[in-house]
């Protein structure tokens, strides 16, 4: 008489489990894929930019200097660390997005990747870090048209491009969070919906004297409102102390958004 084998319950997976320390492989991967789209990252540009020539130029002469936190500033420096910051929303938003939606219900390439040593966390950071990868671009060419047109012209300015490689990294890590419980393209309106109206109220383009009193505690808890301040901070060549809790508050983002991708992902392809 033969006796049916019991029936082994899969443990739970752990974080150690899940990452194989390979995450480079998928950034180099994607480099691969995109080493002939390079003029795509002075197409991202252009929007930011143009705003900040075309604001600048007309509402700066009419508003003159805006009172900050950090002493008065021009509005063009002041618009200025605000573009970037929301450019930095934007673009690792959509690398970690539509792109990942594609790979995760339609190319099923995560399916193909995890075939190999990699693990979910692998994925996930190598997402992201090919999205910070390119937002490291994008700062590194908006700074430099920002000194040249003189709005730039502290050493602190060469800590804004950590700053915003940090700012990228919270948003590509919660883009990518919430991309894993997507389940059709029509759901990537919801994402717009929360940034677009994130771009606005989140002292980007006014200062926050500028929004009504209830609306202020609400436009300072918006995390892009976190990223704005600590650009502007390095920018105007005053930072305070207190930036580091708005650095300390988007590395949290950042590392939360990793962890519920990894599990997300986990779950998804491997249960």
């Amino acid at each position: 008489m033969t006796t049916a084998p019991a029936r082994v319950r899969r443990p739970a997976l752990s974080l150690t489990g899940l990452y194989a320390g390979r995450a480079r492989s998928v950034v180099r991967r994607a480099a691969r894929a995109h080493r002939h789209q390079w003029l795509d990252l002075a197409a991202g540009l252009v929007e930011p930019l143009c705003y900040l020539v075309l604001f600048g130029a007309t509402l700066g002469a009419l508003i003159g200097d805006v009172e900050t936190p950090f002493g008065p500033m021009p509005y063009t420096a002041f618009l200025g660390p605000g573009l970037l910051a929301s450019t930095m929303m934007s673009s690792a938003i959509a690398d970690t997005s539509f792109k990942v939606l594609f790979r995760l219900r339609h190319s099923r390439l995560y399916d193909v990747l995890l075939a190999t040593p990699l693990g979910p966390v692998d994925i996930a950071l190598g997402e992201i870090g090919w999205a910070l990868v390119r937002s490291a671009g994008y700062a590194t060419l908006f700074l430099a048209v920002l000194t040249a047109m003189g709005e730039a012209h502290t050493w602190w300015t060469l800590l804004a491009l950590p700053a915003a490689v940090l700012t990228a990294f919270a948003f590509a890590a919660v883009g990518m969070a919430v991309t894993t419980f997507l389940r059709d393209w029509k759901d990537l309106d919801l994402i717009s919906l929360a940034t677009m109206p994130m771009s606005l109220l989140s002292t980007t383009f006014f200062p926050l004297s500028a929004y009504p009193g209830p609306l202020r505690p609400f436009v300072e808890a918006v995390p892009l409102s976190h990223a704005v301040r600590l650009l502007r901070g390095l920018c105007s060549g005053a930072p305070t102390p207190d930036l580091l809790l708005n650095a300390g508050y988007l590395a949290a983002v950042a590392a939360l958004g990793v962890l519920v991708t990894g599990r997300r992902l986990a779950t998804l392809l491997l249960d």
